[in-house]
């Protein structure tokens, strides 16, 4: 398995076989709390990077999911519409969101490592 990067905006990005696997960290669904919905993007959208792209609801709020790169939408994880709460459970493996075709793989690269996306964490 890739390397998982992340977000400013607790998102983590997972690059397998050319294509990226995304959701939102530990730390955003724990601080979102109990999710109970979650808008997800149409397949074959084209995103830019920093685009509000999906939506998920929780008890205490709604927030935006940003794509972390740009490129096109390939797969949504549907099983999220009817069990939400994965987000919670397991949100860096069966919680994921999204799946997307890299315009430029390299803007992943440019993503926070784990040491990175802990240290910022810690600032908040």
């Amino acid at each position: 398995m890739s390397e998982t990067k992340f977000t400013k905006d607790h998102e983590w990005v997972r690059l397998d076989g050319g294509i990226a696997t995304v959701g939102i960290t530990d730390h955003a669904q724990n601080a979102l709390g109990d999710v109970v919905f979650v808008d997800l993007p149409e397949i074959g959208r084209e995103v830019t990077a920093g685009e509000a792209i999906a939506v998920v609801e929780s008890v205490k709020a709604a927030s935006d999911v940003y794509a972390p790169i740009a490129g096109k939408i390939v797969e949504v994880n549907g099983a999220l519409s009817d069990n939400p709460g994965t987000i919670n459970s397991a949100p860096t493996t069966d919680g994921w969101f999204f799946k997307i075709e890299p315009a430029d793989a390299g803007e992943i690269a440019a993503l926070l490592d784990e040491a990175a996306y802990a240290a910022y964490v810690d600032t908040l």
